[in-house]
């Protein structure tokens, strides 16, 4: 017979764990910081140099305040030792440089991006990672088509930096930040002032809010809307380039999406092979047939004058091959080894348009080889991140997670951007390469280990599996 008690067997209903107000207060402090990482010379284009130096250095002083207030757990022999020993050999270079009033400034945002990168990787899992850079990247992309909006309907006119409006026709479209675009089919510009650099964010974009919506975050159908606005920027921003790095970006997507269906040792040597075989075709077909690709792009064949200035900047490198010049990324236009050197459109080059050419000016061939050994590093780690099942037991078939592929689909955009802009070796493109890097290293596994089940508690079992 049935007898009730008033002592039940189940626990008490509880609240479900929820996030902390300070841990949410975190992570949009880490939000803010990735989106002026994107944002790439927004604040100097608006706002001046004086007013975007002392943001830059404030944000960093607040960064490393909150890091050592909230003191992660962080293995510090597992760094990204060679994006690291690149940072130490460019501080090393105040030594020897030729331009030292280019070195400390550039060095100072250097350092200052190398520890926002460090500061996010430590105190995000990786699920909290890929949604704070997708609510940046909105941040971003939002900024951008209300600028341009407001440029058309509002200031009616193109419109220098500093929101100056021109005197009279402009000589060369390339000094306006925004060139009144948005209505008329031309190229657009966004917050950035840069059509290349727009382009490049919105692929990123395209490739953050696919990979939350293929790992099931909530409010999936507006992130087809975002998906929507990022390709529309992409498309009108008109970058040849970043076109190129977008079918990277598709192959790379297949290569792993492929190899993750082998199953038996030996199967990937041969698809590894094939590509290795389809790849060497790819670059042949590619340099031969140059002129044709790049007339259907819309481009010269030379990259839009990029081969001349390849030229000269390869040619003062070998003054100094193995130490460098000194480091100055970007270059600093009033500095008078830079100022009229080699100038484009009436405008000095604040870059060598190739960031391995830029790392042999600075650093020389110490340099590159650094600079080498951090994108191998970098490369081989997010591959394999991406390509092998998680397994930290005897269970062999546990789902790959969606998470894994922005390391290595980041590192595609940056190999391709590398090629023809320097622009990888600042801002947000040296930020997520060291970011990632660490992130992988301090974490191979998503959501398993000290630094991604340190915060567990704090997010609730919701949280944790967005």
């Amino acid at each position: 017979m049935a007898v009730h008690t008033a002592h039940p067997i189940a626990a008490p209903p509880a609240a479900p764990v929820r996030e902390k107000t300070s841990h949410q207060l975190l992570r949009g402090w880490c939000i803010f910081v990735l989106a002026m990482a994107l944002s790439g010379t927004t604040p100097l284009v608006a706002f001046g140099e004086t007013a975007a130096s002392v943001l830059g250095i404030s944000i960093a002083v607040v960064s490393a305040i909150i890091w050592v207030s909230v003191r992660p757990r962080v293995q510090w022999p597992r760094l990204p030792w060679y994006a690291l020993g690149y940072v130490v050999w460019a501080l090393a270079s105040l030594l020897w440089t030729h331009w030292i009033g280019a070195s400390i400034p550039t060095l100072t945002l250097l350092l200052i991006t190398t520890l926002h990168a460090l500061f996010v990787g430590a105190v995000l899992t990786w699920r909290e990672l890929v949604r704070s850079i997708a609510s940046a990247l909105k941040w971003i992309l939002t900024l951008s088509i209300l600028f341009e909006l407001w440029v058309s309907l509002v200031w009616a006119g193109p419109i220098l930096p500093h929101f100056e409006r021109p005197d009279g026709p402009v000589d060369d479209p390339i000094v306006l930040w925004s060139r009144d675009n948005l209505f008329d089919g031309g190229r657009v510009q966004g917050v950035f002032g840069n059509s290349n650099a727009l382009a490049y964010i919105a692929l990123l974009a395209i490739v953050v809010f696919a990979i939350r919506y293929a790992s099931r975050a909530p409010r999936r159908p507006v992130l087809l809307l975002w998906i929507a606005l990022a390709g529309y920027l992409f498309f009108r921003a008109g970058s040849a380039t970043a076109t190129v790095a977008g079918v990277a970006v598709v192959v790379v997507l297949l290569t792993v999406l492929l190899m993750r269906t082998t199953s038996r040792a030996g199967e990937r040597t041969r698809y590894y092979i094939a590509y290795a075989a389809v790849a060497v075709a790819a670059v042949a077909a590619v340099w031969f047939g140059r002129d044709q690709l790049f007339r259907t792009l819309g481009r010269s064949s030379d990259l839009t004058g990029r081969e001349a200035i390849w030229i000269d900047v390869w040619a003062r490198a070998q003054e100094h091959p193995v130490l460098g010049w000194g480091f100055s990324t970007p270059w600093i236009p009033t500095e008078p080894a830079f100022d009229g050197w080699i100038v484009d459109h009436g405008v000095t080059v604040m870059q060598a348009h190739n960031m391995w050419l830029d790392a042999m000016l600075q650093l020389g061939v110490v340099g590159v080889v650094l600079l080498v050994g951090a994108y191998l590093a970098f490369i081989w780690r997010s591959w394999f991140f991406a390509v092998d099942r998680p397994r930290w037991d005897l269970v062999a078939d546990r789902p790959y997670s969606p998470v894994t592929l922005l390391p290595t689909l980041t590192g595609a955009i940056l190999l391709v951007q590398g090629i023809a802009e320097s622009t990888p070796l600042l801002s947000w493109g040296w930020m997520f390469l060291v970011m990632f890097a660490f992130k992988i290293k301090q974490a191979p596994l998503v959501g398993r280990g000290p630094s991604e089940q340190r915060l567990l508690g704090e997010q609730g079992d919701l949280a944790a599996e967005r």
